[in-house]
């Protein structure tokens, strides 16, 4: 399997999403409508200060309940530009800033918002452990870290599909073939929560709690999670 996956690099990821800039919200956004809203809504339900990364066009933003303050990055600078002018037309007055960044080098200061969220965007990165590790970075304690994400199958008839993507990966600009391990590399995340998401469980929602020491082991979480379209992870 792993023969046939094709690194994604940034100049990659920048000139599939200056493609896919001008009819994004029209296409993958509306698949990935189902996911986002069930994100969003957990997030309202908490406090404070959110970064969303990879907002890509906002079509996020205006959902976030008013007493939250979101900040955003993406590194395409043809979908921050559409996020903005989402921004403005909404008058989404509590959008503290939109920036142009890499999601694996954040410029933010350590443990800097209540709650860190990133949808549809490990497939897409180059380093999802760097970014995953950046998440956690960023997040204060007790907060939490929300993923939304495409998670590859080994076998079946979608195993299969995902398999002949694979190579095709920087042209469609996302991974068709990634593991669920690949998300589990963080100390401080304890992972509380996963939910089998529409269309057809093509993606998964999970919730990490950023506590010291807490983190699950890949093969312990990938056995507490098979077989359910929703459920909880405790540690031992």
């Amino acid at each position: 399997m792993g023969s046939k996956v094709r690194m994604m690099d940034e100049a990659s990821v920048r000139h599939a999403y200056r493609r896919w800039a001008p009819v994004y919200d029209y296409t993958f956004g509306q698949v990935a409508e189902a996911g986002r809203k069930h994100a969003v809504s957990i997030i309202n339900a908490r406090k404070g200060s959110v970064l969303e990364v990879g907002v890509g066009t906002g079509l996020s933003l205006p959902c976030y309940g008013s007493h939250l303050t979101i900040t955003g990055i993406d590194l395409s600078p043809e979908m921050l530009e559409k996020a903005r002018a989402r921004v403005d037309r909404a008058k989404l007055g509590n959008v503290a800033g939109l920036y142009e960044m890499d999601a694996g080098a954040l410029t933010f200061a350590d443990e800097s918002f209540d709650t860190v969220v990133a949808m549809y965007v490990m497939t897409v990165v180059p380093y999802p452990e760097r970014v995953m590790r950046e998440l956690e970075r960023v997040c204060a304690p007790g907060g939490e870290v929300v993923l939304v994400n495409h998670f590859s199958q080994d076998d079946g008839a979608r195993g299969f599909l995902e398999r002949k993507l694979a190579p095709f990966a920087d042209l469609i600009g996302w991974r068709p073939v990634f593991e669920f391990d690949r998300v589990l590399v963080c100390d401080d995340l304890k992972l509380v929560e996963r939910r089998s998401l529409k269309p057809f469980g093509l993606f998964t929602m999970l919730r990490f709690v950023k506590e010291p020491g807490a983190g699950v082991q890949p093969g312990v979480a990938a056995k507490a999670l098979a077989g359910g379209k929703a459920g909880r992870v405790a540690r031992d």
